[in-house]
């Protein structure tokens, strides 16, 4: 599998658990699961921007 590919994969990976953590931390009243679920997210989505501009520079 590509770097590219991986990244966008592992991105998406992070940024469903992030809002499942996310979800869960709000319906518990738990702010620091909401929070960490929030970056989880956002990292997640980092990570599969810099796959999408990886695999642009593949070409």
């Amino acid at each position: 599998m590509k770097d590219s590919t991986k990244d966008q994969a592992e991105g998406k990976l992070h940024e469903v658990k992030g809002k499942v953590k996310e979800a869960v931390g709000r319906a518990t009243n738990n702010p620091n699961l909401q929070d960490d679920g929030t970056d989880e997210k956002v990292a997640g989505k980092v990570q599969k921007k810099i796959g999408q501009v990886e695999k642009v520079f593949e070409k």
